[in-house]
């Protein structure tokens, strides 16, 4: 057992001790799980450096993970499963699926909103799997070792990107706020820094004199190995990217034995072990959102999932959001936190079958090393119009030799959530979003996909359980036309009053990081830049809505018209580029016209709400019909239909009755 003791040092009542159902009360059981694993092992050989790592007497590799769980407080009524919520920089985030938003405040309490996860019974388990996670009150990171040469810690290059939304002179040398990865010299002569404004045009460098490994306090210059300064400064919205020497090597490999291992140690450990779990865990799901949704990519891809007793550990996985990206989660120098599909290395295969690369001649699917050991979890892939957008979610279902739908897995499902954007909406719709300040040239997209994301999860545990087939996979097809390349879209896009479009669309790009990339390193820096592959999203319905996924009331019933894009606002810097490029992808609302003489004042092309429904009450009654026919398909629970049609209502008042107007 990989997990050598659970230090569980605080429990507390969840949603003050309110009652969900017939499961009953919760508690929050949080401490450290301390790891000790086998570098020798075969279930470990997949972790990149493990072998360079410090040993104890036993040989084993030491670390540990900050920990915790909601569990019942009584666990015979509780459904025996784990749903494993893979952290996203170290917040927690599948309560998102109980209608919470997710906070921007680590330390804020959990908020039980409508406490789907509770009533179904779930344990839901939180440990620490990212590496360079900053020791912060509240964030749930990985503590473990660095790789250690034949003449110390490892030094060799690493590349950061970075890109603010105000003036600033300087940035630490981080993906975000993480931990540092420090210049080795702060005079290297080969270091070298770009910048550009889309992530498909060429790069500009940045002559040496004009920047220095330095950061700015009260006017004085410091020397400091961790940040990097410009004097005339760093312009908003610009894509930079810096290649420098460091040394330190984290391996953050070992995220995926602390999920493993976590998961493993409560459905397989007795009480004598400390595991508050103990016999009353029969299955296990993952769900990763954005960064962590990649991570389980890269977990599947690495085929991970048995542990050192050779028991599979995840039953059932959910990579939210992740588009065909996997990251930096199991590399020399590996930057857990990037998450932009132009410099990720190891992108291909994106598909779950075999596919073929026709301009490389790579070959391979993402369940190789998975189905080689015979033990597959379920597995289904959801995604919105964010990262179609963004160039590479199409690539997961479509054969890249004929340009056709790929085959598909029986062990997996694709479904893209229509018309929204990388995270949830909000309603009324944000003008400027809350979690970091940043303004589009348009409101965000408020469509909310919970709803979707919880039926998800149930016909996933349909699957695993019973053996019940889930709903058919749902995404824009080129098979039956409703999936066609992004540029195509733009000309008609920029009929909508207000909308302007960019001028280029973006698409993921075929990098060469050098011949060792499948072993976790990247020999060249910057990587050659090889070919894009194509960028296909979801064609467009007369209300500019989007076809080819699974379409809520929202879309197929329409007062507004969503996208998984916006650009950015002027006050933030480089307008011609999508939000979200560099982190937090972006979409959205346009509402349609109240009436026929407000459309035709403003030259909008859709059709108005008058000229739509005959009335509120016919409006609600399509709704309502709309979301039933998505319950009759198994894609939306019939207990959220009151939900859909309450928010549609207010969608209604809001730009069709007396409310303000977006």
């Amino acid at each position: 057992m990989a997990i050598t003791d659970l230090e569980i040092t605080k429990r507390t009542r969840f949603a003050s001790g309110e009652s969900f159902g017939d499961v009953g009360s919760y508690e929050l059981l949080e401490g450290t799980a301390y790891y000790a694993v086998d570098p020798l092992h075969a279930r470990n050989q997949a972790i990149t450096d493990l072998e360079l790592a410090p040993r104890n007497a036993a040989g084993l590799v030491e670390f540990s993970s900050d920990f915790a769980m909601l569990q019942p407080v009584n666990m015979d009524r509780g459904n025996r499963r784990i749903l494993f919520d893979v952290v996203n920089r170290g917040r927690k985030t599948a309560l998102t699926l109980n209608s919470v938003p997710t906070a921007n405040d680590a330390t804020a309490p959990l908020e039980a909103g409508n406490g789907y996860l509770m009533r179904r019974g779930y344990t839901v388990v939180w440990a620490g799997w990212q590496a360079d996670v900053p020791p912060t009150p509240g964030l749930i990171g990985m503590h473990g070792p660095e790789a250690i040469g034949p003449q110390g810690p490892l030094t060799g290059k690493i590349m950061c990107q970075f890109q603010c939304n105000e003036p600033t002179q300087v940035f630490l040398l981080a993906d975000r706020q993480h931990l540092p990865n420090p210049a080795a010299d702060p005079d290297e002569a080969d270091a070298v820094l770009t910048v550009r404004d889309l992530p498909n045009s060429p790069a500009t460098t940045v002559d040496r004199s004009q920047w220095s490994f330095v950061r700015v306090e009260d006017a004085d210059l410091e020397p400091q190995h961790s940040h990097i300064y410009m004097p005339s400064g760093f312009d908003p919205g610009k894509i930079y990217q810096l290649i420098y020497t460091t040394t330190g090597s984290r391996i953050v490999g070992l995220g995926f034995a602390a999920m493993r291992d976590a998961v493993s140690f409560l459905k397989h450990a007795p009480s004598s072990a400390g595991n508050p779990c103990a016999g009353s865990i029969d299955y296990a799901y993952a769900m990763g959102r954005s960064q962590s949704g990649r991570f389980l990519r890269q977990y599947i891809h690495a085929g991970i999932n048995d542990d050192e007793e050779d028991r599979p550990a995840l039953d059932g996985i959910i990579p939210h959001v992740a588009g065909g990206m996997r990251g930096e989660f199991n590399l020399r120098f590996g930057q857990p936190s990037k998450d932009v599909c132009y410099i990720i290395p190891e992108m291909f295969p994106f598909t779950d079958t075999m596919q073929t690369d026709p301009v490389t001649g790579a070959q391979g699917s993402l369940l190789d090393a998975m189905e080689r050991r015979g033990n597959v979890p379920r597995i289904m892939f959801t995604n919105t119009s964010a990262e179609y957008w963004r160039g590479d979610a199409a690539l997961i279902h479509t054969d890249l030799e004929t340009l056709t739908d790929a085959p598909e897995s029986q062990w997996a499902r694709s479904y893209h959530f229509a018309g929204c954007q990388h995270g949830s909406g909000d309603f009324p719709p944000l003008e400027i979003r809350t979690a970091d300040g940043i303004k589009g040239q348009l409101p965000f997209n408020s469509v909310d996909y919970a709803p979707l994301s919880r039926a998800v999860l149930d016909n996933l545990d349909r699957w695993v359980t019973a053996g019940e087939e889930p709903p058919a996979s749902r995404h824009p097809s080129l098979n039956d036309g409703t999936a066609v390349e992004s540029h195509t879209l733009l000309a008609r896009l920029a009929q909508l009053p207000k909308v302007n479009v960019p001028t280029q669309t973006t698409r993921a790009i075929r990098l060469d990081y050098g011949p060792e990339s499948h072993l976790g390193r990247t020999i060249k820096l910057p990587a050659d830049e090889g070919e894009e592959f194509p960028a296909l999203v979801a064609d467009l319905d007369e209300s500019f809505n989007e076809l080819g996924g699974i379409r809520l009331p929202d879309l197929s019933v329409p007062v507004a018209t969503y996208t998984g894009w916006n650009l950015r606002d002027e006050s933030i810097g480089n307008p011609g580029l999508f939000i979200g490029i560099t982190g937090g992808l972006a979409g959205w609302t346009l509402p349609l016209s109240a009436n026929q003489a407000e459309r035709e004042s403003s030259g909008d092309p859709r059709a108005s709400i008058e000229e739509r429904y005959a009335s509120r009450e016919d409006y609600l009654e399509q709704v309502t019909r709309a979301a039933l026919d998505l319950v009759a398909e198994r894609y939306l629970l019939e207990e959220d239909v009151p939900e859909v049609v309450d928010l549609a209502g207010r969608k209604y008042d809001y730009w069709a009755g007396d409310g303000e107007r977006c």
